[in-house]
């Protein structure tokens, strides 16, 4: 395979479709035979969709022949986490007790996407029912990290980044509960997109908790996971031409944010905003109360709903299970229905503060995780560092889902250390403008 297919960008591969410089089949018979091949392809992928696939880039080559091409990524393949059903498909979420559930349909995002043109490739492996910001599954397969190949890649969608950061996968869907799409990309040097709670369907996908799943792309650009965003939507993709940083106002979230952050996050996350700062935008600092309050509400908020989603399903076979996420499922079951709803109600008042005192800023930012991705097989035998790394890698990432707002991780001049730009509800198309800037400003 052309070792400038591997790592271009979807939307540069979406280019020399367009100029009739690749051919859609070949470029997907290239990461076929790259999956076929590559050593780390077992631990990145539960299983391809060769038929699928070339089915599809022949599709695609026809509409490309006869000028006919449904959109810029008509024709680009790429990977799926493997809870999005897929007909005639094992979908399994990482799981030994979904093991064999084939679905008869695909997932809504995946039906709207393949219409749009995108190519499967396949479905990628990814922490136990989506439950762990790690990455780490001893049940199905652990992928591997970029920069550090004794280190866990990020959960959940791990398989997600790392088809793409080696080269599996030109772009990758992945779900986003409490940092699932952002941690893996930050781990891995990506750009991922966590999108707004509802804005993109969740029928056909395999839920972990559902008032808090979201749906997003983890890619190399800005722009590929514009387009992709507008791929599962259907939609039209957010205009990036001409975006600039000047005049923009910047916060910096002091609030447990900043907490704890260790060296390296910490040099890229201030190297980041210097460049922000350098490159036209107004940077100030802000303190946010409600944010501690937010984060203690989250053990009640997300292990009860995940707990009242699966328990029949883990009950009836727990010894499948890794034993730290069935512990983490079963911490739900103490939650009282009358400390739900009430966490709830609070949720909700303390998001419409958040959205009062962020609404003068274009974006509030905050490293993306304040630790680099930690050790695989010390995980496995250190209950205590288990537990502590995997509340810290989730941390910051959390209080974006908590608050119910899109967010997008940067890429900064450390390895695996991410920055967070946050954004209302629904503004997805500004903060991917607002994204397309700061990545210029921060290569």
């Amino acid at each position: 395979m052309s070792g400038t297919w591997a790592h271009m960008t979807a939307a540069d591969l979406g280019r020399g479709i367009g100029a009739g410089k690749i051919n859609p089949v070949e470029l997907a018979e290239a990461f076929l035979e790259r999956i076929e091949s590559h050593p780390l392809a077992p631990r990145i992928y539960a299983r391809a969709t060769p038929a699928r696939a070339r089915g599809e880039a022949m599709a695609a080559a026809a509409r490309a022949k006869a000028g006919l091409r449904k959109g810029l990524l008509d024709g680009v393949p790429v990977s799926w986490k493997d809870l999005f059903d897929t007909a005639g498909v094992a979908t399994e979420s990482g799981s030994a007790l979904l093991k064999g559930r084939t679905p008869g349909r695909d997932a809504a995002v995946l039906e709207t996407a393949t219409l749009q043109g995108l190519v499967c490739l396949g479905k990628t492996h990814m922490s136990e029912l989506a439950f762990s910001g790690l990455g780490l599954n001893p049940v199905t397969a652990t992928p591997p990290c970029l920069n550090d190949d004794k280190a866990v890649p990020g959960g959940s969608s791990s398989g997600a980044a790392a088809s793409v950061a080696f080269g599996l996968a030109p772009a990758a869907i992945g779900s986003d509960t409490g940092g699932s799409v952002r941690i893996p990309a930050a781990w891995n040097d990506l750009v991922g997109l966590k999108t707004t709670a509802g804005s993109l369907s969740l029928a056909g996908t395999v839920p972990l908790c559902e008032r808090f799943d979201t749906i997003g792309p983890l890619a190399h650009s800005v722009e590929d996971c514009a387009l992709l965003l507008a791929a599962l939507s259907g939609g039209p993709a957010a205009d990036l031409a001409g975006a600039d940083l000047s005049g923009t106002r910047l916060a910096v979230l002091e609030t447990v944010a900043l907490d704890e952050l260790r060296d390296r996050p910490a040099q890229g996350f201030e190297d980041a905003v210097a460049r922000l700062g350098r490159a036209g935008a107004q940077v100030t600092r802000i303190t946010a109360p409600e944010v501690t309050e937010a984060l203690a509400l989250a053990a009640v908020l997300f292990t009860s709903e995940a707990y009242g989603i699966w328990r029949e399903v883990i009950e009836a076979a727990p010894q499948k299970m890794f034993a730290r996420i069935l512990d983490r499922f079963r911490s739900g079951a103490s939650i009282t229905a009358v400390d739900y709803v009430a966490a709830w109600r609070r949720l909700e008042v303390i998001r419409q503060l958040w959205a009062e005192r962020t609404a003068v800023y274009d974006a509030i930012l905050l490293p993306t995780s304040p630790i680099l991705p930690p050790d695989a097989s010390r995980l496995m035998t250190d209950d205590s560092y288990y537990v502590t790394e995997n509340l810290l890698a989730l941390r910051n990432t959390r209080i974006g889902n908590l608050m119910g707002i899109c967010a997008l991780t940067l890429p900064t001049s450390q390895p695996s250390s991410g920055i967070t730009l946050m954004a209302g509800a629904g503004q997805e198309a500004r903060l991917l403008r607002l994204g397309a800037a700061a990545e210029r400003a921060l290569l």
